[in-house]
């Protein structure tokens, strides 16, 4: 490659490169707030436990939970008034044993998010189930598999999994189905409504934002810097 071009192809590369670690870094500084909260649940009420990886089943395994019920944790830090996001639906399906939810609903104030409501509730494994309602493991392998396949146009895809999302046995169930197809990825998704978190799972706790949320007797932690998500 003569010379001139060398030097253009690198400065091209240095200014993608800057804009890749740019973006990264923007968006683990959004996301401050998902962690900051995680850290504060493990430090606060499972003796500081750290995860040996960040892709492993469970972010607090059930030996770690010595104080609460000895079963497995799950916190995540929520927009206030917004779905749940659970992860990938046959993952979350395949779940069989009992589990805490450990949620944090914030609000954006600013360049900071103030956590307002507070709720740990204890999922049977009877509840979660009633919460996919009719549907199967058969039902939910079939409509994965259809979204991962990538004989159709990423258009035809999508509408025809919207439109399977969106029919019986999937809109009868509590939980919902986000199937996410595009040039870059083709995965199922699944959530919990905001009210149908304190419907389903939180039926006691109040869903209203409060002044001083509490968690276990131990108040939220305070604001986090960490600016309003930007959508491109």
């Amino acid at each position: 490659m003569p010379a001139p071009r060398l030097h253009r192809c690198l400065r091209q590369f240095g200014l993608l490169l800057c804009l890749a670690v740019a973006a990264t870094l923007g968006a683990q500084e959004v996301q401050r707030h998902g962690l900051v909260f995680e850290e504060w649940v493990r430090d606060r009420f499972f003796n500081g436990y750290k995860p040996s990886n960040y892709t492993q089943k469970w972010d607090i395994p059930a030996s770690a939970n010595v104080d609460h019920g000895g079963v497995p944790v799950n916190p995540k830090a929520v927009k206030y008034g917004t779905a749940v996001d659970l992860g990938d639906a046959v993952r979350q399906f395949e779940i069989d044993h009992p589990f805490l939810l450990v949620l944090g609903f914030w609000e954006q104030r600013g360049e900071e998010k103030h956590f307002v409501n507070l709720v740990a509730p204890l999922v049977s494994a009877e509840k979660w189930r009633e919460l996919w309602g009719p549907v199967t493991y058969a039902d939910l392998l079939r409509l994965d598999r259809f979204i991962k396949d990538t004989a159709r146009p990423i258009a035809e895809t999508r509408r025809m999994a919207l439109q399977m999302k969106n029919s019986p046995p999937f809109s009868e169930a509590v939980i919902q189905f986000n199937p996410k197809i595009d040039s870059t990825q083709r995965r199922l998704q699944c959530s919990l409504r905001f009210a149908d978190v304190f419907k389903h799972l939180a039926p006691e706790a109040d869903p209203k934002p409060q002044a001083k949320p509490t968690l276990w007797g131990v108040e939220a932690p305070g604001p986090i810097a960490s600016g309003p998500r930007q959508r491109n």
